[in-house]
């Protein structure tokens, strides 16, 4: 029994050995023969091997039944325990294996295993240098003792103990990974590269070590480099899927389409590798030449395929949630994890972007403070990255008679982050203020982004460039005071913010909520976005006394023209919409939009969005209005991107999402006459629309319940002369408003900062 389980084990046949051991198992318990005492033991190490860990508890439970003193089933019962993820409960079985053979390791190992898992850097340390005392030339405990300091923030004390681990086992490739990793980790980019190029020494053939190149060459903006290396091994191979695979990762950032021909390669080659699945549907999700709607429904498709080939790890998470949002899909959505699982698991490995599309999420009051925390969790690692590898100081300068200002920002271009910041660049006092930016855009510079570049003293732009260095450039410049626009979205550097570059950071208009780094002194508010709770921001408020924003000339100008009329008049229907990214809907978003729509007789509800065109995401608006009692031809579905605007010419109402609000939408939809019903609630991130309409004189809009969102939207419908009146009068009216001033905007702005830098120096 034990000898042919052992030799199909050797033949590499691990399933065919627990087979054949369990059906001997089974049949000895039937005619009462007795079992080797070695029995259980292989069948749970194989079960172990395969990474069958609920089969390999059952079976060390039954055979601690036959001898609970079994030392080698203790440990397995620990380990896979760690697997199945029950921590505590694995401790106590590795302790009792460890009271057993006190001399024994591999507990002892196991145990610092799990205690990096749960990031107790400590006991993690204790329990490794222990290791080394007793076997000082294991290199295996020196790299996981380097990997303990490394958790800890400790890179002086982790890099010696990664290089003995190195030195005295060079054909480990995991010694080598986890060296340049430290590295990579803290922005060494070219130290990274040359542990990888050492390792490839002694490993000339290795995969992860040839990847390892490739993933430095990418951090550290050395895209053609690592292009290619990837061209030259598809040259060598043209079906090495995963050349093809780290080839598009590698082109895809900058031209999707043969991004995508390369992850389609790659699926081609491998067709049952979740990983490629995932990827190809997140740059689908992310595709914008050609026909987009197609690219979405082909990216929920790949999310679908991937989810059926195993649990999703939680990178993938991240991009499977966002594209079954965007699609509506939020039955699935509810299966990946709960709120605070899903979001302390991004924000323990870096995900900033994906806690900015978790805020719509938010249900309960509870879940505002956990994301708060989730941010500080991001924000704490982000920090010890940073102070591992500061920047160098810029000499103290002199009294300057300017203040020097700096924006960071890659959406200093055609975009959004444009219209609301180019006010300060119109109007500047350039005798009192030098401004510098700083973008990362992989873009070529557009007509916006050569406009700002003559209004400012420098415009430094970097399509490649790592975080460290990023952050090096800004403090050179020798800053009185800089400003993140951008925050973690496409082609943005928030982690630069961790170097404290500049004496003074803030925080404004790229992110709705706190970035969770104490290294931003202030975020941009006014006296309705600002919190009624100081707790619920991490930056001390940077209070303008009547708006966040304005609407500057660049996204709100007469060119686009308002129809005469309403829809309503035109149409014989009211019809109520959004231009919101879907991004913030959810069920009760839907589910509140559904009962409005169907209070009102005859009304309709118009999406203008591009994912109108996609059949999953109109399928999964109808079946929700549906559920309301609202019928599919109430809905309309309008297809665009970019020309959105003329659209609110066949919209009556918008009708804001939440908790998420809209931002340029609701000013979008207020320049072209058209009110919004907005819910408010007690985060920044749910008052975005107060303020856009409390300083567009329409405090009314504003709802503070459910219910009274409903009777606002419900009362405004049938209140055609107030609609009529907005529709044609409301552009002209907010010119005398807050939101309407951009030169006023900008004269509080520079008040503020020359308050702030003079009170600082």
């Amino acid at each position: 029994m034990i000898n042919e389980t052992l030799e199909l084990e050797r033949q590499g046949k691990p399933s065919e050995a627990i087979e054949y051991l369990s059906r001997s198992i089974d049949a000895a318990r039937n005619t009462s023969a007795p079992l080797p005492r070695v029995a259980y033991p292989l069948l749970s190490r194989l079960l172990i091997k395969i990474g069958h860990f609920a089969d390999a508890e059952k079976s060390i439970r039954v055979g601690l039944q036959q001898n609970s003193k079994d030392f080698d089933l203790l440990n397995m019962l620990g380990i896979a325990l760690r697997r199945l993820g029950r921590a505590d409960e694995a401790l106590k079985a590795l302790d009792q294996a460890q009271r057993l053979n006190p001399k024994h390791l591999a507990p002892l190992v196991n145990k610092g295993n799990i205690y990096l898992d749960l990031r107790q850097s400590d006991k993690a340390i204790a329990t490794f240098s222990q290791l080394i005392r007793l076997n000082p030339k294991n290199a295996e405990f020196h790299r996981l003792l380097g990997v303990s300091y490394i958790l800890a923030g400790d890179l002086a004390r982790a890099l010696p103990k990664l290089d003995a681990a190195c030195r005295l086992a060079p054909n480990e490739v995991a010694n080598w990974i986890d060296r340049a990793k430290a590295d990579t980790d803290y922005e060494r980019h070219a130290e990274a590269l040359a542990i990888v190029e050492r390792g490839l020494q002694h490993l000339p053939d290795n995969q992860r070590l040839f990847e390892a190149r490739i993933m430095i060459l990418r951090r550290s903006g050395r895209f053609p480099e690592a292009e290619a290396h990837l061209l030259k091994r598809i040259e060598t191979d043209p079906n090495d899927s995963w050349a093809h695979f780290q080839l598009a990762e590698t082109v895809g950032r900058f031209d999707r389409p043969r991004g995508n021909i390369h992850y389609q390669k790659a699926i081609e080659l491998s067709p049952s590798n979740q990983n490629y699945w995932i990827n190809l549907a997140n740059s689908l999700d992310r595709t914008r030449q050609g026909d987009e709607a197609a690219h979405i429904q082909a990216a929920y498709e790949a999310v679908l395929k991937a989810m059926s080939l195993g649990p999703l790890p939680s990178r993938q998470l991240r991009m499977a949630r966002n594209i079954l949002v965007r699609i509506g899909r939020f039955d699935l959505v509810s299966q990946l994890g709960t709120f605070r699982d899903l979001g302390r698991g991004w924000a323990n490995e870096s995900l900033h972007d994906a806690l900015h599309y978790h805020l719509a999420r938010v249900e309960t009051p509870e879940d505002r403070y956990e994301i708060l925390e989730q941010h500080h969790i991001w924000g704490r690692i982000e920090e010890a990255k940073a102070q591992l590898n500061p920047v160098t100081a810029p000499a103290i300068h002199e009294k300057r008679e300017k203040i020097r200002l700096g924006f960071m920002s890659s959406d200093l271009r055609n975009h959004p982050v444009s219209y609301f910041a180019m006010p300060l660049f119109d109007d500047v006092d350039r005798s009192k203020f030098e401004l510098y930016c700083y973008s990362y855009s992989r873009n070529q510079p557009d007509q916006v982004q050569q406009y700002l570049a003559t209004r400012v003293d420098a415009f430094r732009w970097n399509k490649a460039i790592g975080d460290r260095d990023a952050a090096q450039l800004i403090a050179n410049d020798n800053l009185d005071m800089l400003f993140e626009l951008g925050s973690s979205t496409d082609m943005n550097k928030l982690e630069v913010m961790a170097y404290k570059a500049a004496p003074v950071q803030a925080s404004w208009l790229g992110y709705p909520h706190s970035a969770g780094l104490e290294t931003i002194d202030y975020i941009l508010v006014d006296p309705y976005i600002n919190p009624d709770d100081p707790k619920l921001l991490v930056e001390k408020p940077f209070l303008m006394p009547d708006s966040w924003v304005a609407m500057g000339r660049l996204g709100f100008n007469e060119a686009e023209v308002i129809a005469p009329g309403t829809p309503e008049e035109r149409n014989g229907f009211i019809t109520f919409g959004t231009a919101n990214n879907p991004y913030k809907y959810g069920p009760s978003v839907l589910k509140t939009w559904a009962q409005t729509v169907k209070s009102v007789d005859g009304s309709k509800f118009r999406f203008v969005r591009p994912e109108s065109g996609v059949p999953a995401f109109r399928d999964a608006m109808t079946k929700a209005f549906a559920a309301e009692g609202v019928s599919a031809d109430r809905l309309l579905f309008t297809a665009v991107r970019g020309t959105h605007m003329r659209w609110y010419n066949e919209m009556d109402i918008s009708l804001d999402t939440f908790p998420q609000t809209g931002g340029t939408t609701t000013c979008e939809s207020l320049f072209m006459g058209v009110p919004v019903i907005t819910l408010v609630g007690p985060a920044f991130f749910e008052r975005l629309s107060y303020s856009n309409l409390s300083n567009a004189g329409l405090p009314d809009l504003c709802a503070f319940s459910l219910d009274e969102y409903r009777q606002k939207a419900i009362a405004l419908a049938a209140d055609a002369p107030r609609r009529r009146a907005l529709r044609h009068s409301l552009r002209q009216d907010i010119k005398q408003r807050p939101l309407g001033q951009p030169k006023k905007f900008a004269e509080d702005f520079y008040a503020l900062v020359k308050q702030i830098v003079t009170e600082r120096k």
